[in-house]
């Protein structure tokens, strides 16, 4: 097998390796806590630590009247590490903590509340994974073992313990404390989540949204000093029936990336439909070599079914996927990831005859000249290498659905056949793909002018596709999609 990891490093790369260090953003909500607030900001701003390079205390008042605001303009004036910023009118914990987010420059981000009943001392601990497992997330934990713990309120345990079984159950994780106030998340990954919930329903959205994104989460143990609400505590009963009510809503909505100019947000859609992407990798498969370039491999829906092979390189140009895909290598060391533009020439240099298959997935009707794409992975292919393309089919089906989805067209196999050939390619197969999916796509792109299928329509899609995809082959007209095999000879 021919030698790529020295070559990893001259390339674009998003390669997983572990952090000596770490930029950190401390994001701080903040509402009528003058007695609490200056001791607690000056303990997280006495934070040093081998793993933070870079310290950021984002400051969110949620319109105090008790005078914390003077306060923390006074801390604010005289550390220039802190950012400080102020609601109009009171809002809510969530509302505070996504004004944070988006200020919030550091590599991660972790929530910290002012009124000291968590202690910052713990927050390095949370780092750890990040620099030694790849983690996305690290929660803390008032519940795993340490070498000692405070005995907390049993009713209050209890109940937080009931919600976290109730939370697992439904994400299924397998955390200890839901409620936890300090989250860790990698930045990146964190911006691009849409959070919606105000309140102290925070804490339930963002568990549910990072599990449905699969990100990885650990847990490290920290400290807690509850107090009570005679002391300032303002979480009630109420909110522990908004968090079950919270469980249900975000059980049922998938409202997982915010809109960008990659389209992320239609990832969710193809999600859905998980039989269609076994269908897909299971007829890709026999034309699979052992040394394997995909480009546009978004969150690894191909990937995960393709790998291990003696070397896989998952490249994207979406810094979330990339994000990602960067996270989900960890522990494979024949899994790679890159940052490829397909149209980039510069992209593929050092690439050159080191691969055995090419894939571009439902990419080539995005890129801005297919033939330039064509000819880089021509470039990367050894000889007697196969590229495998699958593209949409039928032009005259191009509508709304392929507007809302950026598509720049549909091919037609001769035009996608001569495409290859001008490349380098020998063309050496060409396969009709999803036929019974195009009186649905007419319908719905071309009748309906809808830009979208409906939950519906993709649940009844799922559920029917064992059927449909035995019957494919009966219908009377070409695939939605067609798949390519070209081999450089």
């Amino acid at each position: 097998m021919k030698a790529i990891s020295p070559l990893l490093h001259q390339l674009p790369s998003y390669e997983n390796s572990t952090a000596t260090s770490f930029r950190l953003s401390v994001l701080v909500p903040v509402y009528n806590e003058r007695h609490v607030v200056e001791a607690s900001l000056r303990r997280v701003l006495a934070l040093e630590d081998e793993l933070i390079s870079s310290l950021e205390v984002i400051v969110v008042d949620d319109r105090s009247t008790d005078g914390s605001w003077e306060i923390l303009e006074r801390i604010a004036a005289g550390d220039e590490r802190v950012m400080l910023l102020r609601h109009e009118h009171n809002q809510g914990k969530g509302a505070a903590i996504r004004t944070a987010i988006s200020h919030a420059t550091g590599d991660i981000s972790v929530v910290h509340d002012a009124d000291l009943e968590y202690n910052p001392a713990d927050i390095p601990s949370l780092l750890v994974p990040f620099a030694t497992e790849g983690a996305d997330a690290v929660f803390g934990s008032r519940y795993l073992s340490a070498p000692y713990r405070r005995a907390l309120m049993h009713r209050h345990t209890m109940i937080n313990k009931t919600l976290t079984f109730l939370s697992n159950w439904l994400t299924d994780l397998n955390l200890t404390d839901l409620e936890t106030c300090y989250k860790a998340v990698n930045t990146i990954l964190l911006k691009s989540i849409p959070l919606r919930s105000d309140d102290f329903r925070f804490e339930v959205e963002i568990v549910f949204k990072l599990a449905k994104r699969r990100a990885r989460i650990f847990e490290a143990p920290i400290r807690y000093l509850p107090r009570s609400q005679e002391e300032g505590k303002k979480i009630r009963a109420r909110d522990g029936l908004l968090a079950l009510m919270a469980m249900v809503h975000f059980g049922l909505i998938d409202d997982l990336y915010r809109e960008d100019g990659y389209g992320s947000q239609y990832l969710l859609e193809l999600e859905r439909v998980r039989r269609f992407n076994l269908w897909v990798g299971d007829t890709l498969r026999p034309y699979v070599g052992d040394r394997v370039l995909e480009i546009g491999a978004g969150i690894g829906t191909l990937t995960n079914q393709l790998i291990p092979r003696a070397l896989y390189v998952a490249s994207d140009i979406n810094p979330y996927y990339l994000n990602y895909l960067c996270s989900y290598s960890f522990g494979k060391p024949y899994l790679h990831v890159l940052n490829i533009d397909a149209c980039n020439p510069d992209h593929f240099r050092g690439l050159e005859e080191q691969f055995d298959t090419a894939l571009m997935i439902n990419v080539l009707e995005y890129v801005p000249d297919d033939g330039q794409a064509l000819r880089n992975l021509w470039s990367a292919l050894e000889p007697g290498g196969r590229v495998i393309i699958l593209a949409p089919q039928h032009p005259k089906l191009y509508g709304t659905l392929d507007e809302s989805l950026k598509r720049r067209e549909r091919y037609t196999s001769a035009k996608l056949e001569r495409a290859l050939t001008e490349a380098g390619f020998r063309v050496a197969e060409v396969l009709d793909f999803n036929r019974f999916a195009v009186v649905g796509w007419w319908l719905n792109g071309k009748l309906l002018r809808r830009k979208k299928f409906s939950r519906v329509q993709l649940k009844v899609i799922n559920t029917l596709l064992p059927v449909l995809r035995r019957a494919d082959s009966l219908w009377p007209w070409r695939g939605l999609s067609m798949i390519c095999v070209g081999v450089k000879d």
